[in-house]
């Protein structure tokens, strides 16, 4: 292990968030990577904190691009506007990088709460109130209410309960997505990814928890998708894949019909789960470059994040399941 710069105190959260994922990357290379050595590096920057493990080892040290702990480092990193790059190295191995940068302490992300069961909202706002970065701003017992202070009060991010009385959180999602209205949807339900989640993934929502969720799993999602990112771990992720992938659908094929061909490219690319990143390196384009292909293609398909345009590369037939 390898230490640069000046060691000091990290900010609550990325302290946990960092040890985690060279935990995870070490992990990963025992099992996968076919290693002899694995070497850590920690640089302590004036602006960021980096690290880096990387492995002498010939297979794929992440276990396979979108899974085995991939997507869990990724969402530990994003929670703190970090980023994230995994690939092969010059002259052999693997090596996973991150970059942590300052995190601001003032920061107040505003959760409003939908939930039709009193007792459901109040050991959310238990949870919520004992975060300091967080903020509860509002509680809805309907969808109908949900919509009205949602408009009200503006918040970051919204725990929508998928089975309400009237409104349904379905159909709450869809007319918030559709008003335009800038929070991010985290769906809650009791029943794992049933059909009213996959109705709700389909109109917007940016990822979903079931009810029973550890309370620092909780507060994880909801700080990853206020940094406008989604949420799936890799099991849901595989299933949505396997249903929004059954088929090619006329509709989603047309709306393809406006992108380019570096485009389509960059979308087929993003269905597999790469970063920006990822796609930079392996396009040999600059990460700006990737960004602007990866807002053009949002816009062009009129889906508000990357897994609605996952979604239509999946139901147009761009990529399969398992490709």
């Amino acid at each position: 292990m390898r230490v640069e710069g000046a060691p000091r105190r990290l900010p609550a959260g990325i302290d946990l968030s960092a040890y985690r994922l060279v935990q995870e990357a070490l992990t990963n290379t025992l099992k996968h990577a076919g290693a002899t050595r694995a070497d850590v590096a920690l640089r302590y920057g004036d602006d960021e904190l980096g690290i880096e493990v990387r492995d002498d080892g010939t297979g794929d040290g992440n276990g396979g691009g979108t899974g085995r702990g991939l997507i869990g480092m990724r969402e530990r990193v994003v929670i703190f506007g970090g980023s994230l790059a995994v690939g092969p190295v010059p002259g052999g191995g693997f090596a996973v990088s991150a970059r942590f940068p300052p995190r601001s302490g003032d920061v107040s992300i505003r959760v409003l709460v939908a939930d039709d069961q009193p007792l459901v909202r109040g050991g959310f706002r238990m949870i919520l109130d004992e975060r300091p970065d967080l903020e509860l701003v509002g509680e809805a017992c309907d969808g109908g209410e949900v919509l009205s202070l949602a408009r009200e009060l503006d918040p970051d991010v919204i725990l929508m309960d998928v089975r309400m009385p009237g409104i349904d959180g379905v159909e709450a999602t869809r007319r918030l997505v559709e008003s335009g209205l800038r929070a991010r949807i985290l769906v809650l339900t009791t029943f794992d990814l049933d059909e009213y989640v996959y109705a709700a993934v389909r109109a917007g929502a940016s990822g979903f928890l079931l009810k029973d969720v550890e309370p620092t799993e909780l507060v994880d999602a909801i700080r990853v998708v206020a940094a406008g990112n989604p949420l799936f771990g890799p099991a849901a992720t595989e299933r949505l894949v396997t249903r929004f992938g059954e088929g090619p659908n006329p509709a989603a094929v047309r709306s393809l019909d406006g992108l380019t061909d570096r485009e389509r490219e960059i979308l087929r690319l993003l269905a597999t789960g790469l970063s920006n990143a990822e796609l930079a390196r392996q396009l040999h384009l600059s990460e700006t470059t990737v960004k602007t292909h990866v807002s053009a293609v949002l816009r062009k398909l009129r889906v508000r994040d990357r897994v609605q345009a996952v979604i239509a590369a999946y139901e147009a037939g761009l990529v399969r399941p398992g490709s």
